[in-house]
């Protein structure tokens, strides 16, 4: 992955330093917004595409994107008025089922969502929803545990963007299914977290079908040069409201006519320094 990043100025060099030390010492950061320009969205990905550089530059490896910030509930938890996207690293998934360790992660939540994989590349200069079922291998349940390096989860757009949308981890579950005739903005959420029912939703909470926010997703990632590839993920956004994880924690997600995906939290020991 070669994204067209352009070169940081000092604000923004600044920012992806604070990000990148708040990751290392396992310790949220205040925002960095203040060191971009107001509502430079376009500074923001620089930001995220130089930490991404970073990370494959030690190894990592690309295997899909997220969206983020689709569900109007979710926009309304954190304050923020438009979707946005980051990229999805190997580091990140985890087993469908298995204890993840909470303390990979820094201030986490949850979300269940719709999960794209890519049969072929979706790039062209007009993307729609038909363009996106006919480039789509199958879809597949998912948990996605969003995560901010900024403190308190003090966010506007500018701080989310550079900090690779809040991304934290991601389960898939274990069977995907061909879209076929299923209609996706109709397919209903339900979380639980042991047996109380958590978060609830339909696809049409995610831009009003989760086909369009892939759309949406494709277009702007191209714009960015960093259009969908074959054999990517894409976690297509939140179907119900994000949710607090905290060590112990047991979340299952059924959604109708796909399956159901599930997660454990391990119990906190000490982070790492």
């Amino acid at each position: 992955m070669t994204p067209a990043s352009r070169t940081l100025h000092a604000g923004a060099t600044e920012a992806l330093r604070q990000l990148t030390e708040a990751r290392a010492r396992h310790r949220p950061h205040a925002p960095v917004r203040d060191l971009l320009p107001a509502g430079d969205i376009d500074a923001a990905y620089a930001v995220q595409a130089a930490w991404v550089e970073q990370c494959e530059a030690a190894g990592a490896r690309v295997v899909g994107r997220k969206i983020g910030l689709t569900n109007p509930a979710v926009r309304a938890q954190l304050g923020v008025d438009q979707p946005d996207f980051g990229v999805l690293l190997d580091s990140m998934e985890s087993p469908d089922g298995a204890s993840v360790d909470i303390n990979r992660t820094l201030q986490p939540r949850i979300e269940a969502e719709i999960a794209f994989v890519l049969a072929r590349d979706l790039s062209g200069t007009n993307i729609g929803e038909a363009e996106v079922a006919a480039a789509t291998a199958f879809v597949v349940a998912a948990l996605e545990i969003v995560d901010s390096r900024i403190a308190e989860w003090d966010i506007d757009i500018v701080d989310t963007v550079a900090d690779n949308a809040s991304s934290g981890l991601f389960v898939l579950g274990p069977r995907g299914r061909e879209l076929g005739t299923l209609d996706l903005a109709d397919c209903a959420m339900t979380m639980w977290r042991e047996r109380e029912v958590v978060s609830k939703g339909t696809g049409a909470a995610c831009l009003g079908n989760p086909l369009t926010a892939v759309a949406w997703l494709a277009r702007t990632a191209q714009h960015y040069g960093q259009p969908l590839r074959a054999g990517e993920i894409v976690l297509s956004g939140a179907l119900g409201p994000m949710v607090p994880v905290a060590p112990g924690d047991c979340f299952r997600a059924e959604f109708s006519g796909i399956g159901e995906v599930s997660a454990t939290f391990t119990e906190a020991t000490e982070a790492p320094e």
